[in-house]
């Protein structure tokens, strides 16, 4: 009976972490998971906004989904928006790496060009 208790614990504990409770979890320490890409599909631009002021210390890498690193124009619009010109790219998905220096950490957003 034991056994089973301990089981049902580190199921729940594991689904707070990494299930349902995840976002909300990451969210509270972690700048780079709390983020919001839009428009989605882009045409000309897109931004990247954050709901804590991280974006003039959070770096953006780009890369074509297949793997390529693209080097586009960014600007820091305020300290929780990055605009992004968009516009020269293909149609296609790519893919934006946000990477947070000080949790040391980093997410992934795709986004489509139209």
């Amino acid at each position: 009976m034991k056994k089973i208790f301990f089981l049902v614990m580190i199921v729940s504990a594991c689904h707070f972490v990494y299930g349902q409770g995840r976002d909300e979890f990451f969210r509270a320490s972690d700048p780079a998971k709390s983020v919001q890409v839009y428009p989605n599909p882009a045409i000309d631009f897109i931004t990247v906004r954050f709901e804590v002021p991280s974006a003039k210390i959070v770096k953006l890498e780009f890369h074509s989904i297949i793997g390529s690193t693209l080097d586009l124009e960014q600007e820091a619009v305020d300290d929780f928006e990055i605009r992004v010109k968009v516009k020269e790219l293909p149609v296609g998905y790519y893919i934006i790496a946000i990477n947070d220096p000080i949790n040391n950490t980093r997410a992934f957003y795709k986004f489509l060009k139209r």
